[in-house]
């Protein structure tokens, strides 16, 4: 039974390390501070208003001050939380990002959220590092916008349900009671992005976990709505940098 937890889980304060296992949902809540969540395994999701962005374990996500958000883990999940000052925030987006995590930034995470000792003023220059290291390293978000129209809401909910569904625009708007082109329009308008666009993005944060749950690149393809696996590794390695038989081999990796 996936756990729902009405606050953050207790991190160990000395290390900044946490532990979530799966299904475990962290409601919406806001931190004075930035953050930068580094999953070192498993996949975590965050939510706002704006939409849901979804960090595999070779991912950095981060979340502003003040930003209401929420959490889902997929999988064992291990997060790696190092806090932003405001003072330093200004230097990184203004809203929810995920970053691809280099060489040198996984070492300086994992150092700076472990109970190692420093010398005075060495953890935040680490830290500054950190940040520099960001401003450098391009957007690599696997982000699913949600709309506020309840007729597009209507019909991206039966998406949730069912990503792998063929239903095509025409059959989801005599759904919710809208036409073909006003449906069109209002992805287009709310979302910045075609009905397919969206649906491919939607059918790419499932195909995350399935991967991480062991399935085959094939039984993903086919679970996700893909009708043949060389169009789900093309779409899910423009999304996610990596085919998703690399990805997959890292997560497993990692885990040994």
């Amino acid at each position: 039974m996936p756990e729902t937890c009405p606050t953050p889980p207790e991190l160990d304060v000395a290390m900044k390390r946490g532990r979530m296992g799966h299904g475990t949902h962290i409601a919406m809540h806001r931190h004075r501070e930035g953050q930068l969540l580094y999953p070192s395994a498993g996949v975590l999701a965050t939510t706002t208003e704006l939409g849901t962005w979804v960090a595999p374990a070779d991912r950095l996500t981060w979340t502003p001050p003040g930003f209401e958000h929420s959490h889902r883990a997929y999988g064992d999940t291990e997060i790696h939380v190092l806090e932003v000052p405001r003072a330093l925030s200004g230097d990184l987006p203004d809203e929810p990002t995920v970053f691809a995590v280099t060489p040198l930034l996984r070492e300086a995470l994992v150092a700076l959220t472990t109970a190692r000792p420093f010398q005075p003023g060495a953890r935040d220059r680490l830290r500054r590092v950190v940040i520099d290291e960001l401003t450098h390293i391009p957007d690599h978000s696997v982000y699913l916008p949600e709309p506020r129209d309840d007729r597009l809401r209507a019909a991206t909910a039966q998406l949730h349900v069912d990503p792998a569904t063929s239903a095509t625009l025409a059959e989801l708007g005599r759904e919710v009671g809208a036409s073909e082109r006003t449906l069109s329009r209002l992805f287009h308008a709310e979302l910045g992005m075609s009905f397919h666009q969206w649906r491919t993005l939607l059918r790419v944060q499932h195909a995350l976990v399935h991967l991480l749950d062991g399935r085959s690149v094939t039984s993903t393809a086919l679970a996700c709505g893909w009708s043949n696996p060389t169009s789900f590794i093309e779409a899910f390695t423009a999304l996610v940098g990596q085919t998703p038989g690399r990805y997959q081999s890292e997560l497993r990796q990692r885990a040994r």
